[in-house]
């Protein structure tokens, strides 16, 4: 999630992160209901509210779940992210127990699996707990550290996460 976007040019890749261009427009339940596209835009993982972006990956009682599982692995203990700004603001602060090179990761990891999770839930109709959804994340955010742990900035990302 946290690249949209791969412009070609002249065989090289390069990636342009998507917080600094255009907000994610991501094909949601709210969304897809204006568009007369579905007939009900109620949350596919809480049934509880309208599934808009900030509904369904920060506010949703499953992704608060998670969150907070995240939250105690990484020990912070601050409040849920209410809106996409803070989650976005969060990423880019760093502090001497959590790098930003490791909440960017983290959030991009949450995001993904819990978009993963609900189009699992909306096309397969298969439920799984938010902590099976954390283990993946957790399984994930490991395999990235360790193949990268030769590099510098990654090697201290050890410490803070495989504990």
């Amino acid at each position: 999630m946290w690249y949209n976007t791969t412009i070609c040019y002249k065989s090289k890749a390069k990636i342009k992160p998507i917080g600094c261009y255009k907000p994610i427009c991501l094909p949601i339940r709210h969304r897809l209901l204006s568009w007369g596209l579905i007939n009900s835009a109620e949350c596919c993982l809480c049934s509880f509210d309208t599934e808009t972006r900030d509904h369904f990956l920060l506010l949703c009682d499953f992704s608060s779940q998670v969150w907070r599982m995240v939250f105690l692995k990484l020990y912070l203990c601050q409040p849920l992210f209410c809106t996409w700004a803070e989650l976005f603001s969060w990423t880019r602060q760093s502090s001497p127990t959590v790098p930003s090179l490791l909440r960017k990761v983290v959030a991009h990891l949450v995001v993904y699996n819990l978009w993963r999770k609900r189009n699992n839930v909306l096309h397969n109709s298969h439920r799984v707990s938010f902590s099976v959804v954390f283990r993946l994340i957790d399984g994930e955010l490991r395999n990235v550290i360790s193949s990268r742990r030769h590099m510098k900035r990654w090697r201290e990302l050890t410490v803070f996460w495989i504990r």
